[in-house]
């Protein structure tokens, strides 16, 4: 029954998420709007990790099953992606540079926040 509630309450912010996309007068993916409810449901402590853990690990001991679809698309159209290669690649190498300069700028600024919180 437990796994029933955390299946639930993940399609729930899914279905949600998807509700809110169809009504906003700009496009915004549905799947970063649930996230965004889910990550403000946690810190309000209206949810807490407990109530989808189990649901949550399973989801994510699978994920490479969720990469299969695109990959095959990104199969069919092999002849345009080998078409557009150097600007696939620079987008791709550029994004991740960010990503990781964005990891460490978070990861560094939560540390100097940790360690003000931290009774000395």
């Amino acid at each position: 029954m437990k796994i029933l509630v955390q299946t639930g309450i993940v399609f729930g912010l899914c279905w949600l998420g998807v509700c809110i996309e169809a009504v906003l007068p700009f496009s915004f993916p549905a799947s970063v709007i649930s996230m965004l409810l889910l990550l403000a449901l946690l810190a309000l402590r209206v949810l807490k990790v407990e109530h989808i853990q189990e649901k949550s690990d399973f989801l994510l001991a699978n994920i490479p099953f969720f990469f299969i679809p695109p990959a095959v698309s990104i199969l069919e159209y092999l002849d345009i992606v080998g078409s557009n290669l150097a600007a696939l690649l620079v987008v791709c190498t550029v994004s991740t540079l960010v990503t990781f300069a964005a990891t460490v700028w978070a990861v560094r600024a939560t540390r100097r926040l940790m360690e003000r919180r931290r009774p000395r």
